[in-house]
């Protein structure tokens, strides 16, 4: 082979039409890992200009030579290479595009084996890892016989969002297709193989794949391009197309309108993709979970570290002598989701540079990690710590790839995670990235405001919260009130101190404030003139739609307790309403033992329901 200058072909293009899948061609390099996750790069735009800055061309400003960008381990970092490509016989080796005289995918790829040391750097391998390189995301591995039910939701909402995605079979696996289907709305994933071209050729004699009974190739990465939903009936049926491999495509009936293979692409139905295939990767833009639709602000700590022979790579806990002697990075979660009391936090740990030692023998090892509760313990945590510790949360398992990422549910509290090799001694360097939840700008002013007034302890009492809140209700100016009184706010406190300490923490602080931006919104659609007050009239409705349903005694009782001279209710006695009843409730429950809406008191239960009722009618 030799190498050969891009300039050489008669009219020599970056980018001819717009970069896509059909620019795609594998050569007689064995990284189609590599070119899946290109295939997957051309479905985003945005993050395909940013890896191939498309304001480069072979005649304007043309000096021989092209530029790329990768994420590597925490930063963007820019590859230059020239535009000699490797030759045989006057045709390219390795990548090449549909058409022949367009060279961006080849010169990415020769940037990608620069970045890696060399060509062969990048023989075998994980599209996650070029994903993740093109993105800087966040990486998701799913067996296929393991995978959660909503697999076909997790996918559609994965390409919705922007996520690279691809599949592959194991080389152990070879499937037959058995199954006839028949539906009236089927699930469609367009399959895209980089290597299958009808203008591929074998220029380098190469080992024979392994090829399934449907045509698919084991061992090969397979780019998914496209997740529906049609309304078809499916039958077992096949045509043969012969590329570079043979393939199967399947026939769909009775819309002949439908065209499965277009070049690269082929469609197949969501039951026999999990039939077919084992293994499925998606590279996430954001750490948020691909089973909800919330979408979140996230924190990453990014921390460097290295495993060192006979000093800092202690394996798994499994070597209790030496476990303890890994790296340890500290992980404070104050805060908890709105919802829930835990915090979520989503942990990756990458091995660093492994492919590109490969020459010097290198391998990837088996890598994972552990999460312990401690607390205060800035020190190396010693050896009788992990003794008699168990992990708080751990990675399912260690596995042999560049990186391994697990999403936990952690109540707040100060942690500690360890990353190691399975087994000791085994060095490298590693990238650990924690993501958080990030915290709202309401929610950075409410912990300043809490943090200043609560102290050292983060407690607070009834005249600290009255403050906070004054403080924070005082930014709603829609709100004309002149704050909450003390009395108000001791029935607050008795109605969130969950742990009976007379005070409020900043947790159930927070609980408290979503409570009440929620009845806010019920106030602020019946203060119909804006006056800041509602009517006693009004107040029925607001009651209801706050999820309180009464009797009309108990309504007269709330007006005679709350209103004014004028039968209006201003903000503050709106919320002492809602908090007493919200305690009243809550109360009526806890002695509602078999939910029949029948509770039976002892004199002790009824005195202190009696108590509680003065302090709610008394005016």
């Amino acid at each position: 082979s030799e190498a050969s200058r891009s300039l050489k072909i008669h009219n020599p293009q970056f980018i001819l039409g717009g970069a896509n899948r059909t620019d795609i061609c594998q050569g007689d390099l064995g990284d189609c890992w590599l070119l899946a996750a290109i295939a997957c790069l051309t479905l985003n735009d945005i993050v395909l200009k940013r890896v191939v800055p498309h304001d480069q061309s072979f005649t304007e400003n043309y000096a021989g030579i092209f530029h790329f960008q990768f994420w590597r381990y925490g930063e963007w970092v820019d590859v230059v290479v020239d535009d000699r490509l490797p030759t045989y016989k006057n045709q390219l080796v390795f990548t090449r595009s549909g058409q022949k005289n367009e060279f961006w995918s080849a010169l990415l790829e020769k940037a990608y084996a620069k970045l890696h040391g060399s060509y062969e750097a990048l023989k075998g391998g994980n599209s996650l890892e070029a994903m993740e390189d093109f993105t800087g995301g966040l990486t998701e591995f799913y067996e296929i016989t393991e995978a959660p039910k909503e697999l076909y939701n997790i996918m559609r909402k994965a390409l919705k969002r922007g996520s690279l995605m691809s599949c592959a079979i194991d080389v152990r696996i070879l499937n037959e297709l058995d199954a006839v289907l028949d539906k009236n709305q089927l699930n469609l994933i367009n399959i895209s193989d980089a290597s299958l071209s009808s203008s591929a050729q074998v220029l380098v004699p190469t080992a024979q794949r392994t090829k399934t009974a449907s045509g698919l190739v084991t061992g090969h990465a397979y780019s998914i391009t496209g997740v529906e939903q049609v309304g078809l009936s499916c039958n077992r049926a096949f045509s043969q197309t012969v590329y570079y491999t043979s393939f199967n495509a399947h026939k769909w009936k009775p819309e002949p309108l439908i065209i499965l293979l277009i070049f690269l692409q082929t469609r197949m139905c969501f039951e026999e993709f999990k039939k077919n295939f084992t293994k499925l990767e998606i590279c996430n833009l954001t750490p948020d979970t691909l089973e909800d639709d919330q979408m979140l602000k996230w924190n990453v700590t990014i921390h460097e570290g290295r495993w060192v022979k006979g000093c800092s790579a202690g394996g798994c806990r499994n070597f209790p002598d030496t476990y303890w002697t890994n790296p340890q990075f500290r992980l404070v979660l104050p805060e908890a989701d709105a919802k829930e009391k835990t915090c979520t936090v989503v942990v990756a740990l990458m091995q660093k540079g492994r492919r590109k030692e490969r020459s010097l023998g290198a391998t990837l090892h088996n890598i994972g990690f552990a999460i312990y509760e401690m607390k205060g313990n800035q020190q190396q945590l010693p050896k009788d710590f992990f003794l008699y510790n168990a992990s708080t949360a751990r990675c399912k398992s260690y596995v042999n790839m560049r990186e391994v990422t697990e999403r936990f549910c952690l109540k707040p509290g100060e942690y500690v995670i360890i990353p190691s090799t399975f087994d000791p001694h085994k060095e490298s360097e590693f990238l650990l990235r924690p993501f958080e939840e990030e915290e709202t700008e309401e929610e950075k002013q409410f912990r300043a405001i809490f943090q200043q007034i609560a102290g050292d302890d983060m407690q607070i009492n009834a005249n600290e919260l009255r403050t906070v809140l004054n403080r924070v209700i005082a930014k709603h100016k829609e709100l004309k009130t002149e704050g909450f009184s003390l009395e108000s706010c001791r029935s607050m406190i008795a109605l969130m101190d969950t742990d009976g300490t007379g005070h409020l923490n900043l947790q159930e602080f927070k609980h408290l404030w979503n409570k009440i931006k929620k009845w806010k919104l019920v106030f602020t659609r019946y203060d119909t003139d804006k006056s800041s007050t509602i009517s006693s009239f009004e107040m029925r409705n607001a009651l209801t739609e706050a999820g309180f349903q009464l009797n009309n005694q108990l309504y007269d009782i709330i007006c005679m307790r709350y209103a004014n001279e004028n039968m209006e209710l201003d903000f503050d006695s709106y919320i002492s309403c809602l908090v007493r009843l919200e305690g009243m409730f809550r109360a009526f429950r806890a002695f509602d033992r078999d939910g029949d809406g029948i509770i039976k008191l002892n004199v002790f239960e009824v005195s202190s329901i009696i108590f509680f009722l003065n302090s709610f009618i008394e005016y």
